[in-house]
This record gives structure tokens, C-alpha cells and sequence, in this order.
């Protein structure tokens, strides 16, 4: 990474190798702790039961009332945490070895944990708050969805809006130094999904960052930016209305709230399909036998699994039907409905089916149930396909891990929807993107960590790469 690093080296600090092995002890402890809570609540529910039909519906009984329980134990550990580890934090290159090495090295990795576990609150009206608690400056009307940063060093203007896997004020290595700054995102600015704003950068107001693009040191009001390092981008901004993007009516407002409370189901029908395998194994166990239960231990989690696809394939199709290729303002029914079912997607299927089941037929099948056109002999190992209907992959294809197979863009607060093709035998590389109304032709390469661009057609048989894409100069060693 060029810039002005320290030209010594830094100090060996042998002794904060203890404290990163102890930090990382205790952040395991942080969620530890908060499922402690939730199976004592649910333990003090099953008391004397005489038998296990009735043990296994009190602790249903008693599951929603442990899940919240957890939920805020979880969030003020995270809170108190992320709060003290923010003490002193100021601009500067510091040895990675060093104390605010490990404070903020601790704080990314709690926060990264917390998008995971507490999936529900971000993209929500409650997201906002999350981050205020956390130490961020937050100005009102932010939209912000899985955001990771250090929260001493961010400030976000008013109406600003932060999209999926952004990263805002992280920390910069280099030669063994770490470099911290403060990070900013102007008014009514955009940070497209996972778009970096590292340390000393501002996203300018109106200004927006695209998709895997980092942020230019200096940057003019209004002006959009691409790729990494980034290049200024020509954006034609769309006419909205404000009572469906920026200002909405208290009626609004109130649905929207509504329908979020209803992003706490998925977290308790993933802890009702464990508390489903904890009972099926204590089963088999008075049954047969602790020797054949363990011996059918991975049939019970492979039906626990099978359970948590056609839970989350139900509720896409009762929540948002078949998705057409259309645009929805961020305050519709649409956009909150979405989101709770791509909360079922992230709490259920993705940690009992989804994250296992990578480059494996029974993925393809699934996806196929989520509405997505999946040809034979396809290797998809993501099950990032947000809009699925929207999505068609032919035969021998290959998405590779890591992938985004984006068919929506947020540009103005107003959701585009578009399909996305790849033709038969086409690759999309490790960890690349791409983009709504963009096809990868028949036989075509696009490398790693790579973004075809909104509408771009990549030719039949070519081989490109880079952010955003170009014809890749170094051919791979298979062509």
C-alpha cells in the first residue's frame, strides 16, 4: 500500500501477542454469554417436566422470550466493549503491536461478529441508534445497512445512506504499522455495496461511491466515483419523491417500524430448528442409544437443514412472490417485506444450509426454489443472489465463491431491479460482483475480485478482470 508509512521498522511488542490471543478468547465469550442467558430462561421454563414431548413445548413456549433475552445481553456486551476499546483513539500510524493496535483490531472483529448476530437490526430504522451507541457521529434520515467501522472515528451527515458490506474508517496496514484517521460521509452521500471510505476520506455531499470502490482523497460535491483506486464516474441522478425517499409521513414511518418487528422471527426459527435437533437427539438417545445417535447425528443436522431451506423458500414466496424487473422508492411495502425475507435468508438458511452447502447440487436446488434459473452442471458457490427470480445461470456455468450476483442497485434511495445473465460455460471469479442488466456471454472469464458494470456485455469466449473490468493482460494459464 503506497503511502507515507514510518521508514523504520516497528518495535518487535512480543508481549501484545498475549493480549490479541486474550482478546480473541474474549470475544468468543461475548455471544458465549448471551446464549448462557437464553438457555437459562428456557431451562427455568422446563423445570420439572415429566417427559420430553412436554419439555420440548415448554422450551417452544419459551423460545421467543430467551431470543430477546440473548438478543440484548449480546448488544450491551457489544455496546460496553466496543465503547472502552474506543477510548483514545486518535489519527496517527501506530505499530500493529501496540495498544491501539489491539484496540482497534478488537473493534473490528466485535462488530464484524455483531452484523452477523445481530443481522436484524442493521438496514432498519434501529440502525442508526446501533451505530450512535456504538460512538459514531450519526445525523438524522441515515439509511445504513451492514456496516463495519470504528465508530470513534466515523461521522455520518444527515440523510446519508450506507449500503451493504461498507467499510467506513477502517484501519490501513503496512511495513508492520497500522494507520487509523477519521472517516466521513457527507449529506445525502452514497456508499454502494462494499464501498470503503478508509482513514482521512470523505464521501462528498450528493457525492457516491459505487460498489467495490474505495473513496478518492479529494473529492468534489456531487461527484461519483468507481472502482479501486477510483475513477470519476458520470451519474445521472434520478428525480424522486421526497415522501418516499428522504422526508416520509408519520403513517410511513409507522408500517415500516411494524413490518421490522416481524425481522425477529427468523432468529427464533433457527433457534427453535436447534432446539428441534437438541430434542431429536435426546430421542434417539433414550431410544437406541448414545452409540447409534451419534452414528445418526449428521442425518438429524442434514434434516435440520432441509427444514431451514423450505422454511426461508416459504417465506420469500409468501413474503414477496415472483420479483419482477422493476424500481420500488426505500419507503414501500417492497423494500420492507425484502428485507425480512432476506433476513430469513441470513438467520435460517445461511448457518443451518446455505453457508455448508456451497458448490453442491442441493445449493443449485435450492436457489432453483427461490425462483432462480439454474442449468445443469452448474458450479455456484454463493448463495448471494439477492433477487433470485431475477437470475439466470446456463449450463456448465461457474460462480465462484464470494460472489455477488447483484440484480438490484439503491442509487437515490429508489431500488432498481434487473436481471443478470451467465451464459453456458461462463465464470464469474472469486469475490467479484456484478451488476443489474449485465451478461457474461457464452464461454466468457471474468476474474477475481472483479465488477462488471451495470449493463456491461462481457463477448462470448473473452477473458477480462479488474474494478471496474478490462481485458485481462496476463491471460490464466487455461486459455
Amino acid at each position: 500500500a503506497r503511502g507515507s508509512w514510518p521508514a523504520e521498522r516497528p518495535p518487535r511488542g512480543t508481549r501484545w501477542l498475549t493480549a490479541f490471543a486474550t482478546g480473541a478468547i474474549a470475544m468468543t465469550a461475548l455471544p458465549a454469554i448471551a446464549v448462557l442467558v437464553g438457555a437459562l430462561i428456557v431451562g427455568a421454563s422446563i423445570g420439572d417436566a415429566a417427559t420430553l414431548a412436554d419439555a420440548a413445548g415448554r422450551a417452544a413456549l419459551a423460545t421467543p422470550l430467551a431470543v430477546v433475552a440473548a438478543g440484548l445481553v449480546y448488544a450491551l456486551l457489544v455496546l460496553g466493549s466496543v465503547r472502552l476499546l474506543g477510548v483514545g483513539l486518535r489519527e496517527g500510524y501506530y505499530p500493529v503491536r501496540s495498544r491501539i493496535g489491539w484496540q482497534v483490531w478488537m473493534t473490528e472483529r466485535i462488530l464484524d461478529g455483531a452484523r452477523t448476530l445481530l443481522f436484524p437490526i442493521y438496514a432498519s430504522l434501529l440502525t442508526p441508534i446501533w451505530l450512535r451507541l456504538l460512538g459514531a457521529k450519526v445525523g438524522a434520515g441515515v439509511e445504513a445497512s451492514t456496516v463495519l467501522l470504528i465508530p470513534a472515528l466515523t461521522t455520518i451527515a444527515p440523510a446519508a445512506f450506507l449500503a451493504d458490506d461498507t467499510m467506513v474508517a477502517c484501519y490501513e496496514l503496512g511495513g508492520g504499522w497500522l494507520h487509523i484517521g477519521p472517516a466521513k460521509i457527507g449529506r445525502r452521500a452514497f456508499l454502494g455495496n462494499s464501498g470503503m471510505a478508509g482513514a482521512g476520506r470523505t464521501v462528498p455531499r450528493n457525492g457516491l461511491v459505487a460498489v467495490l470502490s474505495s473513496t478518492p482523497r479529494k473529492a468534489k460535491r456531487g461527484s461519483s466515483w468507481l472502482g479501486n483506486p477510483p475513477e470519476r464516474l458520470r451519474r445521472t441522478v434520478t428525480d424522486v419523491d421526497e415522501a418516499r425517499t428522504f422526508h416520509p409521513p408519520a403513517r410511513l414511518v409507522t408500517w415500516r417500524a411494524l413490518w421490522e418487528m416481524l425481522r425477529i422471527m427468523p432468529v427464533i426459527v433457527t433457534v427453535l430448528i436447534a432446539l428441534g435437533v437438541l430434542v431429536a437427539l435426546d430421542a434417539l438417545w433414550l431410544t437406541i442409544g448414545l452409540g447409534w445417535t451419534i452414528a445418526l447425528s449428521g442425518l438429524v443436522l442434514l434434516a435440520a437443514g432441509a427444514v431451514a431451506a423450505l422454511v426461508t423458500t416459504a417465506a420469500k414466496w409468501l413474503l414477496v412472490g415472483r420479483i419482477d424487473a422493476t424500481e420500488h422508492p426505500l419507503w414501500s411495502s417492497f423494500i420492507w417485506r425484502n428485507e425480512v425475507s432476506d433476513s430469513f435468508v441470513e438467520m435460517v438458511a445461511r448457518p443451518w444450509f446455505a453457508a455448508k452447502a456451497a458448490g453442491t447440487p442441493a445449493l443449485a436446488v435450492w436457489l432453483r426454489t427461490l425462483g432462480a434459473h439454474i442449468g445443469y452442471g452448474v458450479w455456484c458457490e454463493t448463495y448471494w443472489l439477492p433477487e433470485a427470480d431475477l437470475v439466470s445461470i446456463k449450463d456448465g456455468a461457474t460462480v465462484n465463491r464470494g460472489c455477488v450476483v447483484q440484480t438490484h442497485l439503491f442509487h437515490d434511495r429508489i431500488m432498481q431491479l434487473d436481471r443478470v445473465t451467465l451464459a453456458a460455460g461462463a465464470t464469474l471469479g472469486p469475490h467479484s460482483v456484478i451488476l443489474p442488466a449485465a451478461d457474461i456471454e457464452e464461454g466468457a472469464t471474468v476474474g477475481p475480485a472483479s465488477l462488471v458494470m451495470r449493463g456491461e456485455r462481457v463477448p462470448a469466449g473473452s477473458v477480462w478482470s479488474g474494478n471496474p473490468i478490462s481485458p485481462w493482460r496476463s491471460l490464466p494459464w487455461w486459455t
